[in-house]
Order: C-alpha cells, then structure tokens, then sequence
C-alpha cells in the first residue's frame, strides 16, 4: 500500500506546486504553510481547467512518457474492482518495471544512503533535513544514531524530451486510436 502512495503522493508534488512546497517544508522539519483557498466556485475552476497552456509543462511530458513506454495511465485510470490481485499483480508488474526504466532513464535515482534498511545508519554532524528525516525520540545534536527505515531516493540527473509539438495538443497523454478497416 505505501508504493502505491508513494505513487500518488509523487504525481501529486509533480502536478501541484503548493503541495510540493508544503511537503518541501514537511521535509526541511518547518511547519507547513496553510492551503491555498479552493476556487470561488464550480464556474471558476472550471474556466482555470479550460485555460490552454503556452507550451506543454514538464510534469505532462513525464506523465505522457510513462504512457507511452509504460502504459502508467491506462493501468491507474482502468477501474480494478472487476479484477481479482492476482490479474492486477501481473498487469502492474510489466507496468512497473516499464515505469522504473523511463525514471532511471531520465532522473537516474538512487538511494540517498547506500545500505539496507533495517541496519544501523548514523547521519552526517551537518545533515540537512531535507536528506534525513528524524523519527523516535530524538534528542541532542547531530551526528544522530539510529536504524534506517528507508534509505530515500534522489534524482542525480533529470533530462526530459523537450516538447516540440503544437499549442493545440499540449494537454494531450496519449492520442484516442482509432483503427481504420
């Protein structure tokens, strides 16, 4: 359950820049900035959703390459309940390892700290927070000894498509196919 909030809580900090900084602020041991207040009305948020972009955003060429290599959407929007887990288990597995080769590919991710979860880790006399969250009773100053829970995750490189194509079609994932007999 938590890979696949890892998942949502992911796309969620991609797609929404409030969200990433609030997290940002979790991370860095601050006290969260309090939401930005929803739309005046079903009328205007629908007038934001409708509003064509420039260009094509980043977090959408991620999202449209997970598609494309990976089929990422067709298996989180396909309703699962008519599945039984093992169905969904096999689907997810090819999805899945398709997903982590477009990632390796573009971020290179790798562990934050290079040992097992479950081992002894003790962090840096100057870690930053944003590299080490701090868990239990934590009291003193740094270095801090503990056992890792997990051994994080950056990017040590992000290199995405650059989008070449139209205005008109920025929005768009993946084209509707449709076969021509």
């Amino acid at each position: 359950m938590r890979l696949f909030f890892a998942i949502r809580v992911f796309f969620k900090v991609l797609f929404d820049a409030a969200t990433a900084g609030r997290i940002e602020s979790l991370l860095s041991g601050e006290l969260p900035a309090p939401a930005a207040a929803p739309p005046a009305g079903p009328a205007e948020a629908t007038k934001q959703r409708q509003t064509p972009t420039s260009s094509r955003s980043d977090a959408l060429t991620l999202l449209a390459t997970m598609q494309q290599e990976a089929r990422f959407l067709d298996l989180v929007q396909e309703p699962l309940g008519e599945y039984s887990d093992s169905q969904v288990g096999a689907a997810a597995r090819d999805v899945l390892r398709d997903c982590n080769a477009v990632l390796q590919r573009m971020f290179k991710i790798e562990p934050v700290v290079a040992q097992d979860e479950g081992t002894e880790c003790e962090t840096p006399k100057d870690f930053q927070p944003g590299r080490f969250r701090l868990t239990g009773s934590v009291v003193g100053d740094p270095p801090y000894r503990g056992q890792l829970t997990h051994k994080g995750w950056e990017a040590t490189t992000c290199e995405l498509p650059t989008w070449s194509g139209s205005d008109l079609v920025a929005q768009v994932l993946a084209p509707a196919e449709v076969e021509i007999a």
